[in-house]
């Protein structure tokens, strides 16, 4: 049985009756009054109050003086492998038509949305990568309309983060943040229609938002703190897998941080590297809360174990650091998306490498993954029949609609076999079906009537 060498203390929901309330208060709001309750909210909530919360080109082309040649290098580095690996998987989504039985012709299409809200949170950390995740990759699926929006961090938008924005290919940007922002994409602001879908992350009132909000738009998925585990063994270097786990605890004091292993010795040696690094750690104020709150070490008996406290955890992030990660790639099951040997790390695809950062926490990963290209897509699906096909399709799609008692339905499906246009076969149809009444229609066809 799994032993725990550090276990969190039990922890208060996420999500408050206050979280809801408010969140609720501000959605109804801006669905009644439009841009009035935005501006009243933004100015309360961020003391945010412009002439317009769209951004203009001038603002734009100002943020993209303030940035080193370097950091737009870097920036367009990170933008390419996102596109990259969102066309690589849009590849794999290929619309077909096939004849599956004579005269059924059976067809698919993948369809993009046609607006697309991408938020990107600027709170604690400007979060510039998650801008270009968010508006990349809708725009790979065909989107034809994205508005970025992020909250104001001085006279605008944090520089690169609106830097990232612009040349990711938004297609509009709003400078407004939180339930308010959601609430413009959602409902409609400054001359722009309301979007389908929003996607990206947030605080605890972004999400809840984005819950409340599903139904009038569709969103990408409920995301809350990040989450990272690490899978290692006695190969593993425990200095390494210590800074791992830190470096994702500094994402918030309440981002969970577990250490699975079957070494009961390296999981002691990683606490005591864990307590090393929060000597020097740059964000040890955030790191070292959420290490104490959330942190886990956990000790299996061996690897199969270790794999189902692993699917257990359903982590968003999961780094394996053992001799073997090929056997758990091949065995694990759920994650968000997963890091391979110790070369692979969670900031290479949270910022640069091209998956999408975009992933389920909170052990959504038991059922859905991330955020991905075809998101963004309605597969949806179309037939064909002739006469012959009808001939070979309507008795059973008639009987199954006889057995659930939609006598409508299997008239519907008779008229193609007896014949619609006259009333001999209308008549044909309604005698064959149970519960129908002795004369059917006027006798008048179309053409006649």
């Amino acid at each position: 049985m799994a032993e725990y060498l550090k276990q969190p203390p039990p922890q208060a929901a996420a999500i408050t009756a206050e979280i809801r309330a408010t969140v609720s208060e501000i959605l109804s709001a801006v669905e009644r009054e439009g841009e009035a309750a935005v501006r009243r909210y933004s100015a309360k909530l961020d003391g945010w109050d412009p002439p317009s919360f769209l951004v203009s080109a001038q603002d734009i082309a100002t943020a993209s003086a303030q940035l080193s040649d370097e950091l737009k290098e870097q920036i367009a580095f990170a933008q390419t492998q996102v596109r990259n690996f969102a066309q690589l998987q849009r590849a794999t989504m290929v619309d077909f038509e096939r004849e599956t039985l004579p005269g059924v012709v059976l067809g698919q299409r993948h369809i993009p949305v046609n607006a697309v809200g991408s938020y990107s949170p600027g709170g604690r950390y400007p979060l510039l990568a998650s801008a270009i995740m968010t508006v990349v990759t809708p725009k790979v699926a065909g989107v034809k309309q994205v508005i970025a929006a992020a909250p104001p961090r001085g006279p605008t938008i944090h520089p690169p983060q609106l830097y990232a924005m612009a040349t990711s290919g938004a297609d509009a940007i709003l400078c407004v943040g939180g339930v308010q922002a959601l609430a413009a994409l959602a409902f409609g602001i400054a001359g722009l229609d309301p979007v389908d879908m929003i996607v990206g992350a947030g605080n605890a009132y972004v999400a809840e938002a984005k819950r409340q909000l599903f139904g009038t738009v569709g969103i990408d998925l409920l995301a809350g703190p990040t989450e990272i585990l690490i899978i290692a063994d006695e190969h593993a270097d425990p200095h390494l897998v210590a800074a791992d786990l830190l470096g994702q605890a500094e994402h918030g004091p309440n981002s969970p941080a577990i250490l699975v292993t079957a070494s009961r010795a390296l999981g002691e040696a990683v606490l005591r590297e864990v307590d090393q690094w929060l000597k020097i750690w740059p964000t040890a104020e955030i790191a070292g809360v959420a290490w104490r709150d959330y942190g886990a070490v956990v000790v299996c008996a061996d690897d199969e174990e270790v794999a189902t406290v692993a699917d257990r955890y359903a982590p968003e992030h999961l780094e394996v650091q053992t001799r073997d990660p090929e056997w758990f790639l091949q065995r694990l099951t759920n994650y968000g998306s997963l890091f391979l040997g110790t070369q692979s790390t969670v900031a290479y695809s949270d910022k640069a490498i091209g998956t999408n950062h975009v992933l389920p926490t909170g052990r959504a990963a038991r059922y859905t993954g991330g955020l991905w290209v075809g998101k963004f897509l309605k597969t949806v699906t179309y037939q064909r029949c002739t006469p012959t096909g009808s001939a070979i399709v309507a008795p059973a799609a008639a009987a199954i609609c006889d057995a659930e008692m939609m006598y409508g339905h299997a008239i519907t499906a008779r008229l193609r076999l007896t014949g619609w246009e006259t009333p001999e076969g209308r008549q044909a149809a309604a005698d064959q079906t149970p519960g129908t009444m002795a004369v059917v229609g006027s006798g008048a066809t179309p053409q006649e009537g």
